[in-house]
């Protein structure tokens, strides 16, 4: 059974999504000790990519400084190594395709493997195309983890039954970020999802409000939230990792 099993065995699962290297490594280490502490369930570790299509501005931003600074997927997976001395939740990498293409797939997942990264997410990797990168994933024990959007419609099925790890349901149309209001008939989406899985899912995209995670973790078993997060690090900088551990403390109380 998949680690990742782990972050949905005690309730719902809140699962935050940092950027690393956004603004230094040290810093981000900082902040996932704070989620951890604060109840993160599992933990989202975004490689920067200079193209993240399916980032709106904030994340684009956190990937921006990032890569300013001078952060390499090579930092990152020793980053990744040491981090695993003191945390022991589920940890997946959110990337691109290309970043993973141009590494070497297969040197990318036998390090993801060994540096204790549970699964991957590649939002620019269709559910049709992920052949290219399954079978190395499955070869390494690193769950490629399927999203589910509100265009997937008939897809849905499909994409439940081969699913591995979690499945990531995206709540909206287009890009990251806050959202005012989630609109989309996510009840049935998430029933389709159950009807031909067991495997987890979780809803992102636009979630950044206590109550905003509880009506998604009421739907499905978990909530993400990345842009809202992102914002303490812009606005905060090296002091933001305090504010993002309080920031998941209430969104874990909410949901539980």
């Amino acid at each position: 059974m998949s680690n990742i099993r782990q972050a949905f065995e005690n309730g719902k699962a809140f699962i935050p999504f940092i950027t690393c290297g956004d603004p230094d490594l040290e810093t981000t280490k900082a902040a996932v000790l704070e989620a951890v502490e604060n109840g993160a369930d599992l933990i989202e570790l975004g490689i920067p990519f200079s193209d993240p299509t399916a980032e709106g501005p904030v994340i684009q931003g956190a990937n921006l400084r990032a890569l300013t600074g001078g952060v390499t997927t090579d930092k990152i997976f020793v980053f990744v190594e040491e981090l695993r001395e003191s945390v022991t939740i589920p940890l997946v990498f959110m990337t691109y395709a290309n970043v993973v293409f141009s590494y070497g797939a297969e040197r990318f997942l036998s390090t993801c493997r060994r540096i204790g990264i549970d699964g991957i997410i590649l939002p620019d990797l269709p559910f049709e195309e992920k052949e290219e990168f399954l079978p190395i994933c499955r070869k390494y024990g690193v769950d490629l983890i399927s999203l589910i959007a509100p265009t997937s419609a008939n897809r849905i099925a499909m994409i439940a039954r081969e699913a591995e790890g979690f499945i990531y349901v995206v709540s909206s149309l287009g890009v990251t970020g806050a959202r005012a209001e989630i609109q989309t008939d996510l009840t049935s989406i998430v029933a389709a999802i159950r009807e031909n899985t067991s495997v987890p899912c979780a809803i992102g995209f636009g979630i950044s409000t206590p109550e905003q995670a509880k009506r998604m973790a009421d739907i499905a078993d978990g909530a993400i939230v990345g842009s809202a997060i992102i914002k303490f690090l812009e606005k905060y900088g090296k002091d933001a990792p305090h504010f993002i551990g309080e920031y998941v403390k209430s969104m874990k109380d909410a949901i539980r």
